[in-house]
């Protein structure tokens, strides 16, 4: 079989929660003998590898799963990958739980930015915004055709980068006017962000079945809690160096790495959308 017939091989992906865990999967996926590109969409969660022959998909199916991830393959007359396996009305209430918990927190998070005057709580609250939003476009978008799931991810790519921009916009402004955020609100809403992702990853954990998906659980929440505790962290060195500048250098780590996703989703999203109009080959 040529390489050109096995190029419209996909495989939806579940787990992914970031640029990062795509660009993950794509560089491990590459490296197997016999694949020749990879194309690993977080707007999407589609994986679509071009393979010399068959027997190479077994390694490629195995290669992801190792770093943690679900996949599926999309059957052949589900080309635009309109279709997806059926997942468990529990597990269904469980990604519902976590929406709840990312988006609602969130909220209450931006609001806490503002009380307490920190540009970090603010940062990190996107952060939950920004995967509540993405689990819930995986979880209603579930039996939508690429064409509708790139479009709906466009929009969520380009509200996200909105608000990362509005937030590091609102940090430089505060380098110039300086104030000092309240590093106890600050470490209060940050510990409690934590508290939430253990939470999300609690509700998750029941259905994960072996090793690998343990670790996907794992890789769903280390992001967030990294940053927590970096949240965390500033908190306590604008309470022991009485200046705000820990608060507003987490915040902008934070917002860039924020758009960073929002930008990845923007671009998968538009190739996506380009795939879509030229419709499977003939």
């Amino acid at each position: 079989m040529s390489t050109s017939a096995m190029t419209d091989v996909q495989y939806r992906i579940t787990g992914m929660d970031c640029s990062a865990c795509a660009a993950k999967i794509e560089a491990a996926t590459r490296d197997v003998a016999g694949v020749t590109s990879v194309k690993v969409s977080i707007a999407s969660q589609l994986m679509t590898p071009a393979v010399a022959n068959t027997p190479v998909l077994p390694n490629v199916e195995r290669t992801v799963t190792d770093l943690g991830y679900q996949l599926s393959r999309v059957d052949e007359a589900d080309s635009d990958g309109s279709r997806s396996t059926h997942l468990q009305s529990g597990y269904k209430r469980a990604l519902w739980t976590v929406i709840l918990l990312n988006a609602g927190y969130g909220a209450i998070e931006i609001v806490g930015g503002f009380i307490a005057g920190s540009q970090a709580v603010k940062a990190d609250a996107l952060d939950f915004i920004g995967d509540g939003l993405i689990s819930f476009l995986g979880l209603i978008a579930i039996a939508w055709g690429l064409a509708a799931r790139a479009r709906a991810a466009l929009l969520q790519g380009v509200f996200l980068a909105v608000l990362g921009i509005a937030v590091l916009a609102n940090t430089v402004y505060r380098v110039f006017i300086v104030s000092q955020p309240e590093a106890e609100l600050m470490g209060l809403f940050g510990a409690i962000a934590l508290v939430v992702n253990i939470a999300a990853a609690a509700v998750l954990m029941p259905h994960r079945k072996g090793d690998a998906n343990v670790r996907a659980v794992w890789l769903f929440s280390r992001n967030d809690a990294i940053g927590n505790a970096a949240v965390v962290a500033a908190a306590a060195l604008v309470w022991w160096t009485h200046s705000p500048w820990p608060d507003l250098i987490v915040a902008i780590v934070i917002a860039g790495l924020f758009l960073h996703s929002a930008w990845s989703i923007i671009r998968d999203a538009t190739s996506d959308l380009a795939h879509a109009r030229k419709g499977p080959p003939q």
